[in-house]
């Protein structure tokens, strides 16, 4: 009779667990619909809305080209292998450029972490060369290599090397200095330290490294492209600004763009790979609404 009691109170109990998880589950599917939709939407809308205002003569259409006339642009030069031609080349030298500085800064700034005499020699002069401003620079590699791709994916490797060791360095300091008795503990020295204590608790930082040096090397290699290449989407752009020729200005910035977007979504993918367990069901933040 007692069993049966039980039974007969537990069953409501579990009818309305499941309806809460089933109405909040509801509750999240609206709201990642609400927010895809407005991430779409809102540019729809603005590039409407950039149309209606060149096609009325609000504003110059010489000036803002509307973006149908954009798009013939990007379909011509597609077509002509003119596009795929100067965005090969930025993403050759961003490639290259990103991939050893990322390496270089995420050795170097575990090595300045874990190493404090080389914290304390480096520090100060790495401090003082992050404040230059990375572009500012250019001339000096001109000079020393001349014009060729040298200097060009060296700027980019020099800029994302100084972020992300700052950010490794500063993930390393930052580690509890109670987990790191606990690890020595537990007889976890040298390379069992590092592999399983350092780390795993300067990957978070590391991560962000890459996410803020991301942007900024899609910034200094059109920079560079500006003044020291024949091709490339910042040679399109400055170009087409010299020539007036804004459709194919806003074509390169449209793709520059898209490119800087890429390179941001490969390294989140690489956060969830890396991270798991900041994307796990449990962990998650409450959506707001």
């Amino acid at each position: 009779m007692t069993t049966t009691i039980r039974n007969q109170t537990k069953a409501p109990a579990d009818a309305e667990l499941q309806g809460a998880i089933r109405r909040e589950f509801s509750r999240k599917q609206r709201l990642r619909f609400r927010d895809l939709s407005l991430s779409i939407l809102t540019p729809v809308l603005l590039l409407a809305l950039w149309e209606l205002l060149a096609r009325s003569g609000t504003v110059d259409a010489r000036l803002f080209t509307p973006p149908t006339q954009i798009a013939v642009q990007a379909w011509s030069m597609m077509e002509s292998n003119e596009l795929w031609k100067h965005t090969g080349a930025t993403v050759a030298r961003l490639s290259v450029g990103f991939a050893c500085g990322a390496v270089a800064g995420i050795a170097v700034g575990l090595l300045m972490g874990v190493w404090r005499p080389l914290r304390a020699a480096l520090g100060p002069t790495f401090t003082a060369l992050y404040a230059l401003p990375k572009i500012a620079i250019l001339p000096l590699l001109l000079l020393i290599f001349g014009l060729t791709e040298t200097p060009k994916v060296l700027s980019v490797a020099i800029s994302v090397f100084f972020v992300i060791q700052i950010n490794t360095l500063a993930g390393i300091v930052q580690i509890d200095a109670r987990v790191l008795e606990a690890a020595r503990a537990y007889k976890a020295t040298g390379f069992k330290l590092f592999r399983h204590v350092l780390l795993p608790g300067a990957t978070p930082a590391i991560i962000t490294g890459l996410r803020v040096a991301a942007g900024m090397s899609v910034i200094v290699i059109t920079a560079v492209e500006f003044v020291a290449s024949n091709d490339g989407l910042g040679y399109l752009i400055w170009n087409s600004w010299q020539l007036f020729q804004p459709a194919k200005m806003y074509v390169g910035l449209i793709v520059v763009s898209l490119v800087g977007a890429l390179v941001t979504a490969m390294v989140l993918l690489l956060e969830r790979a890396v991270l798991p367990w900041k994307y796990s069901n449990g962990s998650k933040k409450k959506d707001k609404k």
